[in-house]
């Protein structure tokens, strides 16, 4: 081995194939989810009239998902630590493979929720394994890009949902909302098959102590001549227990994770569910509120992008912080002109959408730079789970806050929650540009 290889950190060599193919390894999960939880709203009307639904059922199918993502963002992530990436890798295209070929056949409201509660499982364990291995690999330069762009390949998920299931729904015949849930399940064999042959992390090995495979994973990478020499992370001396870390110091930047990603998806989740319905509140109705839906959402996915090309530029505090500002002064005019013309209506809530982009591409970078490799992956999977319990409450509480407080008051109550993202991050949130993932990840910086 050459001296110039030896010091050089595996963090700053050029992007090769392998970080390529891991990219569209871990990338397509989350175009998996995107595509998953929104193919349910495409059927929901047709099926719920051929299973007899009632108001109850309904609501119980269209949440099931999200209940599972709360276990499964906690399991998911405590076994990701402890089993390691690469075997759980395989766990979620093959739940969303089985889960979404067996809705063909259900026959009942219960049997739906049971499945689509374990689809929503694998989705809450692709959150922690998927960017936990992906961020392990990248590096530094490519961390925040590449990360930050999973968001915007959920999005294209769920627009790809649409796009599927209305072309199944027009020309599938009376039983095309079965083919319509069955349909991710080309996605899924699509997955497991892409995913054949992922080696292990070498941080993760690093971190139990097996050093000798994490040197081999290294050299099949990065080329015989890169060693551990390279790799800038340090062996574990003793394996560290999420709680004794949380006493540590780390308790903090977890606290931040769960209230910044939660007051960044609580708004989304409402506006995204309810468009038609706040625009129609908003004195848009007809043409104005079913083009601004698809405005609005083309608009989130400009705030991604926009976002993703700024995270290295002006670093993750900044953006965060802006992000939320900027959003929530949109959110705070909307309340104050809640009766406006319908212009300055679409207007001040596109800029919410594109706004929000910051926070949102940042739910991903943050956890999986700030924890280190012992306890990542149980800390991004903590966060999907307390942010999808604000998710869950926000969206049940629209229609009702609608009808009880109105509309003004409803975008006034957004906005105290962007605020409240707004506050915590400016206390807490660390920069992490340009640092080393074990540099992120240090509570010394």
């Amino acid at each position: 081995m050459s001296h110039a290889t030896q010091a050089i950190s595996i963090e700053d060599v050029q992007l090769n194939g392998f970080h390529q193919l891991l990219t569209i390894r871990s990338g397509g999960g989350w175009v998996m989810d995107g595509y998953i939880l929104s193919i349910i709203g495409v059927a929901l009307i047709q099926l719920s009239a051929d299973l007899q639904l009632t108001n109850f059922w309904q609501g119980m199918v269209a949440a099931s998902a999200l209940i599972g993502i709360f276990f499964g963002g906690f399991l998911g992530g405590w076994l990701t630590d402890r089993l390691g990436r690469r075997k759980l890798y395989f766990v979620a295209p093959a739940l969303f493979l089985v889960c979404s070929l067996a809705q063909f056949w259900v026959e009942s409201g219960i049997a739906l929720f049971l499945l689509r509660f374990m689809i929503g499982i694998g989705v809450g364990i692709e959150y922690p394994v998927a960017g936990s291995l992906l961020v392990e690999f990248l590096p530094r330069k490519e961390r925040g890009p590449r990360l930050a762009a999973l968001t915007i390949l959920w999005f294209a998920g769920a627009a790809l949902a649409y796009i599927v299931g209305n072309l199944i729904l027009a020309y599938g015949g009376d039983d095309a909302w079965r083919w319509v849930l069955a349909s991710p399940a080309v996605i899924g064999v699509f997955l497991l098959l892409v995913r054949i042959g992922t080696p292990e992390s070498p941080r993760w090995l690093l971190s139990k102590g097996r050093t000798a495979e994490a040197e081999r994973v290294i050299k099949k990478v990065y080329g015989p001549s890169f060693s551990l020499r390279n790799l800038p992370e340090e062996p574990a001396e003793q394996s560290m227990s999420f709680k004794t870390l949380l006493h540590s110091g780390y308790g903090k930047r977890m606290f931040f994770v769960a209230v910044f990603w939660s007051c960044s998806v609580i708004p989304v989740f409402a506006v995204y569910a309810f468009a038609p319905k706040v625009l129609q509140a908003l004195n848009l109705t007809g043409e104005w509120a079913s083009y601004g839906s698809v405005a609005i959402t083309l608009l989130f996915v400009v705030g991604c992008i926009i976002a993703t090309q700024l995270i290295n530029v002006i670093g993750r505090r900044s953006l965060v912080i802006h992000s939320f500002l900027w959003s929530g002064l949109s959110l705070l005019a909307l309340g104050y002109f809640s009766s406006g013309g319908e212009w300055l209506v679409l207007i001040l809530f596109g800029a919410y959408a594109v706004f929000i982009g910051g926070a949102q591409v940042l739910q991903l970078v943050y956890p999986n730079e700030i924890f280190p490799t012992e306890i990542r992956a149980f800390a991004v999977g903590m966060g999907a789970s307390l942010s999808r319990i604000g998710a869950a409450i926000g969206t049940w509480l629209v229609p009702i806050s609608l009808d009880a407080i109105g509309i003004g008051n409803t975008m006034y109550a957004a906005a105290a929650v962007s605020f409240v993202g707004l506050a915590v991050s400016a206390a807490l949130a660390p920069e992490t540009r340009s640092l080393s993932l074990q540099e992120a990840a240090s509570l010394s910086h």
